[in-house]
């Protein structure tokens, strides 16, 4: 792809990209990803978890449920490395790629003939790769350069998506542990600095974080009636 087509590609991108949750930007990115990337009729992205579970995420078809599985069951195929150590894997003839002998059975008895997986980003409790497929042989083969800006832009969109999840968190939880702070003010008389110091006192004896302490608190005085119950 020449200078002028991979601008064009990054515009189209930058519109399909737009910003939202979590679950809403991985789903527009396999969507945009079917809509901008040439020869993709398909996609889905895998997460790696901590514990070294895979979890496939907004696939675009019903049918790559069954061949992402088949990929984190025989562990090797082109999502599969992309997720767990690879950058970005490129098959575009599945049925002759000696990489994958076992699952590219599975793919092609389904249908998929292309494969590439494109490392998406690196958290520290988790891994993720987009995976793009194709039923036509040779697909992928000239993916290069705007492959690599989808998986960048995309990474991007992820990022600000977790900043915004981080943050909706943090607020939840501050105004779980006012509410708290709130009932056992008015439940016991006390002032706020006492409340909360009774809160972390609790929250250390239980070896419990203070935030779930305080969910349980609040949910139990709602179940009550209680009038603290809306502070904070």
């Amino acid at each position: 792809m020449d200078a002028t087509g991979l601008l064009q590609a990054a515009e189209r991108l930058s519109d399909s990209l737009t910003p939202g949750d979590l679950d809403h930007t991985l789903s527009r990115i396999t969507a945009a990803a079917v809509e901008v990337l040439p020869e993709v009729e398909y996609a889905s992205i895998t997460v790696k978890h901590s514990d070294g579970r895979l979890e496939t995420i907004a696939p675009t078809s019903d049918v790559l449920w069954g061949v992402d599985a088949a990929q984190y069951e025989l562990r090797e195929g082109p999502c599969y490395d992309a997720a767990t150590d690879g950058v970005h894997i490129l098959s575009p003839d599945l049925a002759a790629d000696p990489r994958f002998p076992r699952y590219a059975a599975s793919a092609v008895a389904a249908g998929i003939l292309a494969q590439a997986g494109l490392r998406l980003f690196d958290a520290p409790k988790s891994q993720g790769a987009l995976n793009l497929y194709s039923t036509t042989v040779g697909s992928f083969k000239d993916l290069g350069a705007v492959g690599a800006l989808f998986a960048h832009q995309s990474a991007i969109a992820i990022e600000y998506a977790r900043e915004i999840h981080n943050l909706q968190d943090a607020l939840r939880t501050r105004r779980t542990i006012g509410q708290a702070i709130g009932i056992l003010m008015e439940r016991y008389t006390l002032t706020d600095q006492r409340a909360f110091a009774f809160l972390a006192r609790l929250s250390q004896q239980r070896n419990t974080k203070l935030h779930r302490i305080s969910a349980e608190l609040v949910e139990d005085a709602e179940l009550r009636g209680e009038q603290g119950v809306g502070a904070g």
